[in-house]
């Protein structure tokens, strides 16, 4: 079982990244799948959230109308799209996902999103 992220980077405020998660390994339109976070001395906290087949989808408070999440299952891919960005979005990010059938939760080893002047 692997989850790969990418994407991450450094962006000035009010810029634009998108992550990818390639999964491999298990049955994806099997999993939901969640992007988490975690700052500097902080816990790690739940970004958003997409069905296994993608018919719904939910967002923290500090995240939406400017991160989309969004999956292809053709490509076992999750994406999480994220537009103005902000200084309080520098973390880790990482891809989890997480079986509908089963205790099955995997993680992926994290990309680092960095939003500075």
């Amino acid at each position: 079982v692997q989850l790969v992220e990418s994407g991450g980077g450094l962006v000035q405020p009010g810029g634009s990244l998108r992550l990818s998660c390639a999964a491999s390994g298990f049955t994806f339109n099997n999993y939901h799948m969640m992007w988490y976070r975690q700052a500097p001395g902080k816990e790690r906290e739940l970004v958003a959230t997409i069905s296994n087949v993608g018919y719904s989808t939910n967002y923290a408070d500090a995240v939406k109308g400017r991160f989309t999440i969004s999956r292809d299952n053709a490509k076992n891919t999750v994406y999480l799209q994220m537009n103005s960005l902000k200084f309080e979005d520098t973390a880790v990010y990482y891809c989890n996902a997480r079986s509908i059938w089963t205790r099955d939760d995997y993680w992926g080893q994290g990309t680092q999103v960095t939003v500075s002047s």
